[in-house]
């Protein structure tokens, strides 16, 4: 028997990509509880992926920045006024674990390795080596509530975001992202200009990423000498990027944000991994998916469940030896 919630709260505080992969769960209580107020609890800067989306009641924000702890009883004192019936708490570290700690909420559920899970009416076990993939993490909090069967993530770009990608579509086209915050998830830029000097594919190339990846991509563009290629760095909202991604003839993502947006869109996806592994669970789930590693394996790798900011062993031959074939043969016909 399923319990009759009528407020809901979801948390994900962490980073792009997990707030991503956190929207399976909103889908999901979302089909069992359609009439319940679903909320949703995010950092700042990340409340515009769930901006206008359907099932959303309202998106709480936490402003980890300025005034931290101030903000974060500030926080709890709005938790506790909506008195909810069930708090679902997907991050496993100590502010998130506060929150649902004190919230006051009828059922409190989280990760047996957040440091408030003692104060939880239920913890669930959270292993990263066990090949699940972190959809299936995920769900394992509220299978209780609804079913066995974890939901994929899913964004909702407005029309206005599809419009503004639409006008880009003028042709067939690729996007590649290739920037992350670590460098050892990064496929060489190296790497990313034989990539685009050689292919064969005649459509736009879009480059995808933040303001600060700009130069970067700019660098890959003019050295590659490819005049299909287009910086779009900076220029894209992320809704406007997934609207974009949508109907890419194929999205080359680093294991970063851009590959969730992917999957949030069910978008075709060429994701590379160098020094992590996907059978850290955080894998590409689009229907057309496919994971681009070396093809040999290396002692050292992976060195790392969240990559570094340089190779241990000074050589990133998890990146350099990605043979460039395994992505040139995905696009070029």
């Amino acid at each position: 028997m399923t319990k009759p919630f009528q407020k809901i709260l979801v948390v994900q505080t962490a980073f792009i990509g997990d707030v991503i992969l956190a929207t399976g769960v909103l889908e999901k209580l979302h089909q069992y509880y359609p009439q319940a107020q679903l909320d949703f609890l995010v950092r700042k800067g990340n409340e515009g992926l769930v901006k206008n989306h359907p099932f959303l009641n309202q998106t709480l924000v936490w402003n980890k920045k300025a005034g931290k702890y101030k903000n974060l009883l500030k926080m709890l004192k709005t938790i506790r006024s909506e008195q909810y019936d069930l708090v679902v708490n997907i991050q496993r570290f100590a502010n998130s674990g506060f929150l649902t700690a004190f919230s006051r909420a009828k059922i409190k559920i989280g990760f047996d390795k957040n440091p408030f899970s003692w104060a939880f009416n239920k913890k669930v076990l959270h292993l990263i080596n066990n090949r699940s993939h972190e959809i299936e993490r995920n769900h394992n909090l509220i299978a209780e509530f609804t079913d066995e069967h974890p939901a994929k993530p899913k964004l909702y770009p407005s029309t206005e975001d599809f419009d503004k990608a639409r006008k880009l579509k003028t042709d067939q086209f690729i996007c590649f992202a290739p920037a992350s915050v670590w460098f050892t998830k990064q496929y060489p830029k190296e790497k990313w200009i034989e990539f685009l000097a050689e292919t064969k594919f005649d459509g736009l190339i879009y480059a995808l990423g933040a303001p600060t990846d700009k130069a970067l991509c700019d660098e890959i563009i003019e050295k590659s000498g490819n005049s299909n290629a287009h910086n779009l760095c900076g220029k894209l909202s992320l809704l406007e990027s997934a609207a974009l991604m949508h109907d890419a003839q194929m999205n080359y993502v680093n294991d970063s944000a851009p590959m969730h947006l992917a999957s949030a869109m069910n978008a075709p996806t060429a994701a590379i991994f160098c020094s992590t592994i996907p059978e850290f669970g955080f894998g590409p789930l689009s229907d057309d998916s496919r994971v681009i590693q070396i093809q040999k394996p290396l002692a050292c790798r992976p060195c790392g469940l969240h990559g570094k900011k340089s190779c241990p062993e000074g050589h990133f031959k998890c990146g350099f030896e990605i043979e460039k074939s395994q992505l040139l043969k995905l696009v070029d016909y």
